[in-house]
């Protein structure tokens, strides 16, 4: 589905945009099309606490937003109800999953841990849909919000996450501490330590997808599929063991 509409995007009153990067990729690579981002978050439509996070305010959209980036997001109250394959939101999350070049996913910390309605979507993205991989190669942003005190017990399951689908999951990340707190009347977040740290993330996330953009295909490409696939390699079209002859070398 669209991203839902953004109240005012251009408004940011936390963002200080004499230091804000307009186009944080450029010179890493092709800006055209903007990246294609997908938006998971783990929290239902009712959780009060991280209402803002998911309202037209929410901060990681906006910036994303600013950047150029082409955005859509996954509508949460629907995942739950997905619990089979043959589901509509389920089909929904695969098809957003395969348009996307990169992900943000956000969970709140509860116990300890991500939410259930964060895992039962990545549960929902299969390793391998008819020969298309719906996560392989695309960049991952990761971000928690807590109640408490700041904790990264979420951010890290879902770096174990990113990695299990085969992911690559950018070095930042964002931990918002007592999230209830941050946000403003209007459900904006205010400034602080912890919105620059969502800006930072937001810019990195557009910068690895621009930069991994033309490679992702020969980064993804791996023997035991190529095997699994029957397709052998072709030597008069296989140039990746010209770097490690003894000509080339002796030649550098």
């Amino acid at each position: 589905m669209p991203l839902r509409t953004l109240s005012d995007p251009d408004n940011l009153p936390a963002l200080d945009r004499r230091y804000a990067l307009d186009r944080p990729a450029l010179g890493l690579g092709a800006g055209d099309p903007p990246p294609r981002i997908l938006l998971l978050y783990g929290f239902p439509a009712g959780a009060i606490l991280f209402a803002a996070m998911r309202r037209g305010s929410c901060s990681p959209a906006a910036i994303l937003r600013l950047r150029n980036a082409d955005l859509r997001s996954f509508d949460v109250a629907v995942a739950r109800s997905g619990d089979g394959d043959d589901h509509p939101a389920v089909h929904e999350l695969r098809e957003l999953s395969m348009w996307s070049e990169g992900h943000v996913w956000c969970s709140p910390e509860r116990h300890g841990q991500i939410t259930g309605i964060m895992k039962l979507q990545v549960d929902h993205l299969p390793l391998s849909m008819g020969g298309m991989r719906p996560t392989q190669g695309r960049t991952l942003a990761v971000m928690q919000v807590s109640a408490g005190s700041q904790s990264f017990n979420s951010v890290n399951t879902l770096r174990v996450l990113g990695r299990w689908m085969r992911m690559v999951t950018i070095p930042n990340q964002s931990s918002v501490a007592k999230a209830f707190a941050e946000f403003d009347d209007a459900g904006r977040m205010k400034p602080s330590s912890y919105y620059d740290r969502i800006v930072d993330v937001m810019e990195e996330l557009v910068r690895f997808t621009v930069l991994l953009r033309p490679h992702t295909t020969q980064l993804v490409d791996r023997y035991s599929e190529r095997k699994e696939a029957g397709m052998p390699i072709d030597s008069a079209t296989d140039l990746s063991s010209i770097a490690t002859s003894p000509t080339y070398r002796k030649g550098q």
